[in-house]
């Protein structure tokens, strides 16, 4: 691996000061540059540039940040499985067919088994985008206490260990950008049953990710005795989607506050509670409804409420609720 080498600038000044005097940094170098010959201090110093280069540009504290987030972004995103047709062949001249029009070509059994494996890849995606990203972490460290040793000598002995290490720590950077992007489903059978056509079709299944769903904390808001809630979706989807909303009271004190729960599939991004206990704290939860195309939702968003304080007028034997406007 080449890295630029620059060289340092020791004439560096004060711009409170007349005269020219070395930092505290300069200083411990004058120092450390005593115990070697000119030509092993210019190595050294090289050494180390190319090194604090090296942790600026593909390790920065900053570059971590951004993939730790990305993680947690993936972590919470749902996973869905897609059928696809493969491009066709020069010279071939079937038309290729539409998602919908292979999804009714799909053995149903098979199918569902392959859904199987697609939620055990994303989820050993998300386990290995885990350990990479702590690879960099302890990699990022372990570099940084490097540059921190206040002996040259230990610092060029063992440059070589500290080259592979960068070119380790690179390689495990490449797999972890690589991995970001959910992958291919390998396909160990045929997932087309025989069907009368002369030729079947050929399929690719992929795995592809949609947004997390995120409740608005700013417009969900609980009143006396209803609640309304309202969430979102980052990138909004090319079509409609379902959701599915959960709502249980907390901590209830009589068998008849036990029935104060209950799931209600949404089709919009708003909803109304109503019925709800003055003065208690309820939880919300929502998600995307189960599709035949979800195979693995790791995570949903969870709202905590407590509506206002009043005396109800009488508990109704049902929780109804109505969509809100958009």
């Amino acid at each position: 691996m080449d890295f630029q080498v620059t060289g340092l600038d020791l004439d560096k000044r004060q711009p409170d000061s007349p005269q020219r005097f070395l930092d505290q940094e300069e200083a411990e170098e004058a120092e450390d540059g005593q115990l070697l010959e000119p030509q092993a201090w210019r190595t050294y110093m090289e050494h180390r540039t190319a090194l604090r280069e090296f942790l600026t540009s593909q390790l920065s504290p900053q570059l971590l940040r951004r993939h730790h987030a990305r993680v947690e972004l993936l972590r919470r995103c749902s996973y869905h499985i897609e059928i696809l047709p493969k491009h066709l062949a020069l010279g071939d001249q079937n038309p290729p067919l539409l998602p919908h029009t292979i999804f009714q070509l799909v053995d149903p059994c098979k199918f569902q088994r392959m859904k199987k494996v697609g939620a055990a890849q994303a989820r050993i995606q998300l386990l290995l985008l885990g350990d990479l990203l702590e690879q960099l972490d302890r990699g990022r460290a372990a570099l940084d206490a490097l540059l921190e040793s206040p002996d040259p000598r230990p610092f060029l002995a063992g440059w070589a260990l500290v080259e592979q290490r960068l070119a380790g720590l690179s390689a495990v950077m490449d797999n972890f950008l690589a991995m970001m992007v959910p992958g291919r489903l390998h396909i160990k059978h045929r997932l087309v049953s025989d069907v009368s056509a002369t030729k079947l079709p050929h399929i690719r299944l992929l795995l592809s990710t949609k947004m997390p769903v995120m409740f608005d904390r700013k417009e969900s808001v609980a009143h006396q005795d209803w609640a309304t809630l309202r969430w979102f979706v980052t990138i909004q989807p090319a079509a409609p989607e379902q959701f599915e909303l959960r709502f249980k009271l907390l901590d209830p004190r009589t068998q008849q506050e036990c029935l104060q729960r209950g799931i209600v599939p949404v089709a919009t991004c708003t909803f109304e509670i109503h019925h709800l206990l003055p003065d208690r704290v309820y939880k919300f939860t929502v998600k995307r409804a189960e599709s035949y195309t979800l195979v693995y939702e790791p995570w949903e968003d969870s709202l905590t409420l407590h509506t206002r304080p009043g005396t109800p007028e009488g508990l109704a034997p049902s929780l109804l609720g109505k969509p809100g406007h958009p």
